[in-house]
């Protein structure tokens, strides 16, 4: 395998495993807060699940930002992929890094944050919208870095 398509994989499969590992972190931490209160009130599960599943979402995130860099950008489906020196397949892992450093801190922070809100919507299950507000403001940050990943593999010229 030439250079080029080596980093340019790399960096896409880095997208996904580092947004995989922040958000199965972020929901293992929200999980743990969720069952715990579940042990006590059962009744509570659709309160809590939104809370749980957030972190989830930067998974989705380093996914679509991976299959945009091997699929989209470099024709893996089809066979036809380009040749790349290896200052483009570099530029291809540049261009993944916003998402998969945002996806996954984002991910891990938006669990505690999410399990500090399943905290308060244990006692105050009418707060538990306001607590996912929290949450999602987290998730502004792997949105973003989702949205500059995609913005940098458009900009890159292939051949």
């Amino acid at each position: 395998m030439e250079m080029g398509l080596f980093y340019a994989l790399s960096g896409a499969a880095l997208a996904v495993f580092l947004c995989g590992i922040g958000s199965s972190i972020g929901v293992g931490i929200a999980g743990d807060a969720a069952n715990g209160v579940l042990s006590e009130d059962p009744e509570k599960f659709g309160n809590m699940l939104l809370l749980v599943a957030l972190p989830g979402t930067q998974g989705i995130y380093g996914f679509v930002a991976g299959f945009w860099a091997s699929i989209i950008k470099l024709n893996l489906l089809t066979g036809n992929v380009p040749q790349l020196t290896a200052g483009q397949g570099l530029q291809i892992m540049a261009a993944c890094l916003p998402i998969a450093v945002s996806g996954l801190f984002s991910g891990i922070n938006q669990g505690r944050v999410c399990a500090a809100g399943i905290g308060v919507a244990a006692k105050q299950p009418q707060a538990s919208m306001k607590a996912l507000i929290y949450g999602a403001l987290v998730e502004t940050y792997a949105i973003l870095g989702l949205v500059i990943t995609l913005f940098l593999l458009n900009g890159i010229k292939l051949q």
